[in-house]
């Protein structure tokens, strides 16, 4: 018994000495240590043995286990740090090598033209205020002076909106629509707000519109309202003259022409000077030297009623800019379906 248990404790030694992996070293404490061990085997024979025998081979025998116990264990802890050494060269990093670029996100050009256009009219003392896009009927065209019967509402290209309502304790239609411009929100920020008033109100508007190279379904316009007592003409020149400068450059000129819209008057057209010809006459701006960008003016003293406010006592001064235009003529764009097909070739420009 002594024999067998020194020799397969030098067998197991031996073979131990020669293992480099832990899959292997996990094979070997089966081999010998296991339950179906030749080791565990021959502890289960001591019981047949002679009694002074017995005592002598089961101390040898628990100490050939014990020693192999103490080898698989010290063995385990060095192939352990071989792997991890093996991985750390296999897995390491070149820190001197150059890192990967990432993709980088970037606003819309229509969001960054909204948000530089309100930093310029913040600047200004206007703020920023938002209205709905599902608008009714009256703030849309009846309280901004286009009643039923007027020809600006088939300019306007409207999307009606089916709804019923109860008016006047009797179910009867609210007629309301997608809003055709931003204006609406002049008269609801007059009902709940007294002057002085100074806001800009960017947003989406919808009319029923062929879509072409310069005309979509759905585009964004900006609204800006000013009332207070002695806002005059001079006011509204002033501050879209140096929104023009701000944002097209100090050698940009702006000409105010008359025009007519019904919620103002007087009403002036807003246009700057070609960027392409100076003003000697091209293609862009079709021979006369100038671009057109919005329409602006007084505001009409029904609209200054019909948010509540004294036409005898304050004036105001309103405009209204087509935002996809103003990046088309700063940048030279010549397609508004540019900005709305997701082509990402013409968006990483921006």
């Amino acid at each position: 018994m002594q024999e067998k248990l020194n020799g397969l404790k030098e067998s197991a030694l031996k073979e131990l000495e020669s293992i480099n992996s832990l899959p292997e070293l996990e094979g070997w404490r089966v081999r010998y240590l296991g339950r179906r061990s030749e080791l565990t085997a021959l502890l289960r024979g001591l019981a047949s043995l002679p009694i002074e025998e017995r005592r002598a081979a089961g101390l040898l025998a628990n100490e050939v286990k014990t020693s192999l116990e103490g080898k698989l264990t010290a063995k385990e802890q060095i192939l352990h740090e071989l792997e991890l050494e093996r991985l750390a060269q296999k897995e390491a990093i070149d820190i001197t090598l150059p890192g990967r670029q990432m993709p980088q996100g970037r606003l819309h050009p229509v969001t960054q033209t909204i948000n530089e256009m309100c930093d310029i009219f913040v600047s200004l003392g206007f703020q920023v205020v938002e209205g709905p896009e599902v608008e009714w009927e009256y703030y849309n065209f009846e309280a901004l002076n286009i009643p039923k019967e007027h020809p600006a509402r088939d300019n306007m290209s409207t999307f009606w909106v089916d709804l019923v309502l109860p008016v006047n304790g009797k179910d009867g239609e609210r007629p309301m629509l997608l809003r055709t411009h931003t204006s609406p929100m002049q008269v609801r920020f007059m009902e709940k707000n007294r002057p002085p008033i100074r806001i800009v109100v960017p947003g989406k508007v919808y009319r029923y519109e062929a879509t072409n190279a310069t005309h979509l379904p759905m585009f964004q316009q900006v609204e800006g309202l000013a009332v207070d007592r002695g806002v005059s003409l001079a006011d509204l020149k002033g501050a879209l003259s140096e929104f023009v400068r701000r944002f097209f450059g100090t050698e940009r000129r702006a000409r105010f022409r008359c025009d007519y819209f019904p919620f103002v008057e007087p009403g002036v057209e807003l246009a700057i000077d070609c960027f392409v010809c100076h003003g000697s006459g091209c293609s862009l701006c079709k021979g006369s030297g100038w671009i057109e960008i919005g329409g602006a003016g007084m505001v009409h003293p029904d609209v200054l009623r019909h948010g509540g406010v004294d036409p005898d006592e304050y004036t105001g001064f309103a405009f209204g800019l087509g935002i996809e235009r103003i990046p088309m003529l700063r940048y030279g764009i010549d397609d508004i379906r540019h900005f709305y097909n997701n082509d990402l070739r013409f968006l990483r420009q921006f």
